[in-house]
């Protein structure tokens, strides 16, 4: 036993493991986001190894915990080969934020995403961290649209949904990048550190996010490659995708001014009030007395807020089956307090000598706030 300075024994050194300058660090890490990739998990490291022949590397995967055993089969593997590893994360979702994650959990000085179904052409590698090395890069990007590069088997439909979807994510890169939506590239770990702090980690577009939240713009370079169809597994696309998609392009255009779930929440409000409006309007017209025509058109026009927010604003806790319910009379109830509370604050500042119609915004920014708040907290709680 050796023993540390105030004399208490520690276990004896193990000398045999050698040197430290022996460990070889890895150079590169490969950032791989999963979600029921099991299939794909051995062909993909098959070609990863012989790809990255002379390089020093590793494999996170960050799996969101797949119903199918993929960290399983990662972890098996691992045990087998010390370059590869598995970040399970439980309760969460998002193939932006688990590459955040995985790049988090790396010390090499790049880092590369790809994606585990092999629709990447993993042999670009190399060629990808030598230009970053040679030319002093932030970041050197699969495209599929430069010069030699391709779509593969996509039918004509949905060539034009990726370009429509290239063409919005540009305003916002700031850049002229013939790919914003690629999820294919490698990058120096410092320009990441440095937009890491401003990134939203929302939807499936990292390479959109790192764009927009760099607080200089990154150096790139474009390598061509063609997209290669599915071999195992499901595509991962559908009406989530687009909808996280849409919130990252808000969150990076008046994200910055005004948070983005509350933007949407409070244009559903604004709807209600026309529904409401128009709904009175009606009630009077067929002959209703005030009192039940105004409950009615309250009840519709929160009901039809209820709805519009469970579709649109709150699409990733989208309530369904039973909650439903449940959500309907706690929106209820907060729109309630919430209406006092417009009316209480309005009628305060009102009697203090300020003018009627800033009373009136006042109370309604008041209300607007408490119904977002509770509403999230209650209603769309985080599960």
């Amino acid at each position: 036993m050796d023993a540390d300075p105030t004399g208490i024994a520690l276990p004896a050194t193990d000398r045999s493991a050698g040197p430290a300058s022996a460990y070889q660090a890895p150079e590169l890490t490969v950032v791989i986001p999963t979600f029921n990739e099991r299939d794909n998990v051995d062909p993909l490291l098959a070609k990863l190894r012989t790809a990255l022949a002379g390089i020093e590397w590793e494999a996170i995967f960050v799996d969101d915990d797949s119903p199918d055993g993929t960290a399983a089969r990662v972890i098996e593997r691992a045990r087998t080969d010390s370059r590869i590893r598995c970040l399970r994360r439980i309760d969460r979702r998002g193939l932006s934020s688990a590459c955040i994650d995985g790049v988090l959990a790396s010390a090499a000085p790049y880092f590369a995403v790809i994606d585990a179904d092999m629709q990447h052409d993993e042999t670009l590698l190399p060629d990808m961290l030598r230009q970053i090395r040679a030319d002093g890069l932030d970041i050197v990007i699969g495209s599929r649209y430069v010069a030699g590069g391709g779509t593969g088997e996509w039918s004509g439909h949905r060539i034009a949904i990726s370009r429509f979807a290239n063409a919005l994510s540009r305003l916002v890169t700031r850049v002229r990048l013939t790919d914003p939506m690629s999820g294919f590239f490698l990058m120096r770990r410092e320009a990441f550190d440095r937009a890491a702090p401003s990134l939203s980690g929302q939807g499936f577009k990292i390479l959109l996010d790192l764009f927009a939240s760099s607080p200089k713009p990154l150096t790139f370079a474009e390598l061509p490659y063609t997209f290669r169809s599915r071999t195992f597994g499901e595509s991962k696309l559908d009406a989530q995708v687009v909808w996280d998609f849409l919130m990252l392009l808000l969150d990076k255009t008046v994200g910055r001014f005004v948070p983005v779930r509350f933007a949407l929440f409070a244009a559903v409000g604004g709807i209600g009030v026309l529904v409401h409006l128009a709904v009175l309007a009606a009630s009077l017209a067929i002959g209703f007395g005030f009192a039940v025509s105004q409950t009615t058109a309250m009840l519709v026009s929160m009901t039809g807020n209820f709805l519009l927010n469970n579709l649109i604003t709150f699409r990733d806790r989208r309530l369904k089956g039973r909650a439903v319910i449940r959500g309907l009379l706690s929106f209820y109830l907060v729109c309630s307090v919430g209406a006092v509370a417009n009316v209480g604050v309005a009628t305060m500042i009102y009697e203090g000598d300020v003018i009627w119609w800033a009373a009136g915004i006042a109370g309604a920014v008041v209300g607007a706030v408490w119904n977002y708040a509770a509403s999230t907290i209650f209603t769309w709680r985080t599960r």
